[in-house]
């Protein structure tokens, strides 16, 4: 299907991610009819593309088609490397996770969906399995209630319109007038609160991370067991730890985007 863009989109590039982003979980390895498929694109060329990206090492050839080397996960860790997320979180979610003795994540948004940027996890048994790179329908989720409630209207708008790639269904999916009532919620207490909406036994809480000029560009959450844990001890007991945890990052990042840049000759 053509795409509505500027005369300086490379379609061929746009080819080769479409190609990348059609392998799926539980689909290890995949073959040229299922990635025409999925792309939309003839078979030729998305055999010329499988060939290139094989011999760059992103894809190997398989017995029935071809799989994603461990070489892809670098393009995705380019970009958390590059805002030393990691780095800065790190200790202050650790120290949540100690306090809590639950799982705790940082989330950014991309289109409607949240992308996991950055966990610290304890070995407990849920629904739905979270690794950094995991993506979920942002309204469902406690981090997406944060981070669109911090989106100006127009954003907003623009934010919804895109579908969710996350390949999942959420048990709340609320119709407009729903979401903007949450979102005004969370906008006058600074946190939201998701009880199962992405899936039952997913129990959580988040906040907002921000940047040095104060805008909230991540979310930070605590995610519990709903069968072990109950609405009030998450927010009675967990949420001022998570306040606080938050407001150490901002606070870490801020003091980072207000270094400065030595530049050696």
């Amino acid at each position: 299907m053509p795409r509505e863009a500027g005369p300086d989109f490379i379609e061929a590039l746009a080819r080769g991610l479409d190609v990348l982003r059609s392998f799926r979980p539980g689909r290890r390895v995949s073959t040229l009819s299922e990635i025409a498929a999925d792309t939309g694109l003839a078979r030729p060329t998305v055999r010329r593309i499988l060939l290139t990206l094989a011999e760059l090492g992103y894809v190997r050839g398989e017995e029935r088609g071809y799989a994603l080397t461990p070489r892809v996960l670098e393009l995705g860790m380019a970009y958390v490397h590059s805002l030393d997320m990691w780095d800065v979180a790190r200790p202050h979610m650790e120290r949540l996770v100690a306090q809590t003795g639950e799982s705790t994540s940082m989330a950014q948004l991309d289109g409607s969906d949240i992308v996991y940027v950055a966990r610290v996890a304890v070995p407990k048994i849920v629904t739905l399995s979270v690794s950094i790179g995991t993506r979920f329908p942002a309204p469902a989720t406690s981090m997406g209630k944060v981070l669109l409630a911090a989106l100006d209207p127009a954003e907003l708008d623009s934010v919804l319109a895109q579908p969710t790639r996350s390949g999942i269904d959420a048990r709340w999916q609320p119709q407009r007038d729903e979401l903007d009532r949450s979102l005004r919620e969370v906008r006058a207490k600074g946190w939201a609160l998701a009880d199962q909406d992405l899936a039952l036994g997913i129990r959580s809480i988040a906040t907002g991370v921000r940047n040095g000029d104060g805008r909230v560009v991540a979310a930070l959450n605590v995610t519990v067991h709903a069968a072990e844990t109950s609405v009030d001890k998450l927010t009675g007991h967990h949420l001022p730890l998570l306040l606080h945890a938050a407001a150490d990052i901002s606070h870490d990042w801020s003091l980072r985007d207000s270094a400065p840049i030595v530049v050696r000759a």
